[in-house]
């Protein structure tokens, strides 16, 4: 159980842990993406003011000024043109400085758009920053670029502030693979690239939860966000150290193992010392009264005294319950003769409602309408012979083989020689029993009016097989005349479709050749798993059938 349990909190614990890494990672990113779209807009709402419109210089330099000295994130915030040449800005700009080599710059232009750029040491303020960019466009076309950078000593502080545990790590990386911010250790990681085998995270299709060592060895599971999610200019990762997070568990984990070890001791001194005198021995007794019991001998007892220990209690209460099994055995004796009486009545009351349905048909319509009577009379027969069968075998299931003779039984003038029927033996419960009684019966009677036993030389052939607990019955008519795929669908039809239960998954098919029907019938017996598919050979018959009536038409039907 200690063992179970250690192994189930880990388990639970790993869950835990990169449901806690995806969570920081979402929120870094969440802060990364809030920060970006504060710096938008900033650049959104100075590109509005009347010194930036109206390109005038010195009113460009105080307004800009203004905005640099009250924005803490930001060192320097100019207007350049479209060549790069700064034309005012928060402070000097150095001598020939110039921009257009920049690929956030030419980004800028190009799209028309806001953009972020990478890891860059600033040319305004000699410090490295996240630079942004966004052109001033008039009537649709660009008239001077508008440029600041994030500090990334700032974003540092920022990460930082959130707080993170021993061990843990947070990392905030560029299109580029440039490390920007990271907690624990900016001074080691800030400025380098992320290692060549994690590269692929920056721009993966979607975020996700891996198990990685980190630059500093420590063993993490790192969720990610990638680049390539919308509204998420950088890559964003967040690790949880394993060691950190397993601490408790571990010295759990140890103090478990000792108490195993301690109460394994304790449970040998004690089996070695008083176990074999006070245990052992009294449960070797009870063994052997046991195994005599299943041997026949069932007057054998204990006779443990129950205020001796607890173990004499233990052998005085199996005599208690050997006693009362053995009064249990008697009443199920007298009880299942009774259900054998009742069985039988049973099964005499039934037939008695049968004789009476028949003789209220015969009554009824014998005399006006003796062919209707004929059919009604004969699956009344059959339903009987079905039910007769369940009862034999005290309503619980009957032979399969034995269901479908007696099934056929209506049809005895037929010689028996032209009906063979083969398959191996199957048990089949009362639905089933009562299914394909009706389903038999009803072939039986199409072939005895328009199939094989309509004519001297007509013969049928019934088997079928089992495989994974599926039944598969074949009934094969042959010598008779031929047949075609009637144009309307009779009772038979219908019968033969709807007399078998849904969770049986029962598939049929029939096929009219040059010979005579052919009917396939599959059916799964209780306990087996669905089955949605119809039997492979079904689909060989029905492509058989489709063929044979392009090219040879019949003139005879089924019902």
């Amino acid at each position: 159980m200690l063992v179970y349990n250690e192994v189930e909190t880990r388990l639970q614990r790993n869950e835990e842990i990169r449901g806690n890494a995806a969570q920081a990672a979402r929120l870094a990113a969440s802060e990364v993406e809030r920060i970006i779209e504060g710096l938008h807009g900033l650049l959104v709402a100075v590109a509005s003011m009347p010194a930036i419109q109206d390109l005038d210089a010195a009113a460009c330099d105080r307004a800009l000024r203004s905005v640099a000295s009250s924005v803490s994130n930001i060192r320097t915030i100019f207007v350049t043109d479209l060549k790069g040449h700064p034309v005012c800005g928060s402070v000097e700009p150095p001598s020939g400085v110039r921009f257009a080599d920049r690929d956030y710059f030419r980004q800028a232009l190009a799209s028309g758009r806001f953009v972020v750029g990478t890891y860059t040491d600033s040319r305004m303020s000699k410090g490295a920053v996240l630079p942004v960019a966004m052109p001033l466009m008039k009537e649709g076309v660009a008239q001077r670029v508008l440029v600041t950078g994030l500090r990334l000593e700032w974003l540092q502080d920022r990460i930082a502030e959130r707080g993170v545990e021993g061990g843990n790590a947070i990392t905030i990386a560029d299109s580029k693979g440039t490390i920007l911010a990271r907690v624990p250790n900016p001074e080691r990681f800030v400025g380098t690239a992320i290692p060549a085998a994690f590269q692929h995270l920056i721009y993966a299709d979607l975020p996700g939860i891996i198990e990685v060592t980190g630059q500093d060895g420590i063993e993490r599971i790192l969720g990610y966000r990638p680049i390539k999610l919308p509204n998420n200019p950088l890559y964003i990762g967040a690790s949880i150290s394993k060691e950190e997070a397993f601490a408790p568990i571990n010295r759990a984990t140890e103090v478990n193992a000792l108490s195993i070890l301690g109460g394994a001791l304790l449970a040998f001194l004690a089996a070695v010392l008083i176990g074999n005198r006070f245990i052992v021995r009294p449960i070797h007794h009870i063994a052997r009264v046991m195994g005599d019991w299943r041997a026949g001998r069932t007057d054998v007892r204990t006779g443990m005294n129950p205020a001796k220990d607890e173990l004499g209690a233990v052998g005085a209460t199996l005599d208690s319950l050997l006693d009362e099994l053995d009064a249990r055995h008697r009443q199920a004796k007298e009880a299942e003769d009774e259900r054998d009486l009742l069985s039988r009545e049973m099964a005499h009351r039934v037939k008695n409602g049968y004789a009476l349905v028949q003789a209220i048909a015969r009554q009824s319509f014998a005399k006006s309408d003796p062919s209707r009577y004929a059919v009604f009379s004969e699956r009344l027969t059959a339903l009987a012979g079905a039910y007769d069968l369940i009862l034999t075998r005290e309503a619980h299931s009957a032979d399969m083989s034995e269901t479908i003779r007696k099934s056929l039984r209506p049809h005895h003038e037929v010689d028996a020689s032209r009906m063979e029927v083969t398959g191996p033996q199957v048990s089949l419960p009362a639905e089933l029993t009562l299914a394909l009684s009706l389903v038999v019966h009803e072939l039986g009677t199409n072939a005895m009016k328009y199939g094989a036993l309509s004519t001297d030389e007509g013969r049928i052939v019934i088997n079928w097989t089992l495989k994974d607990r599926r039944v598969l019955l074949t009934w094969q008519e042959s010598g008779g005349p031929e047949v075609t795929r009637p144009n309307a669908r009779g009772f038979g039809s219908v019968l033969i479709e709807k007399a078998f239960p849904a969770k049986y998954q029962a598939k049929s098919l029939s096929t009219y050749g040059t010979s005579g029907l052919i009917f396939e019938l599959a059916f799964s017996l209780p306990g087996d798993p669905a089955d949605d598919h119809p039997a492979t050979s079904f689909q060989a018959a029905r492509a058989q059938s489709e063929d044979d009536a392009i090219e040879n038409p019949r003139k005879a039907s089924h019902s």
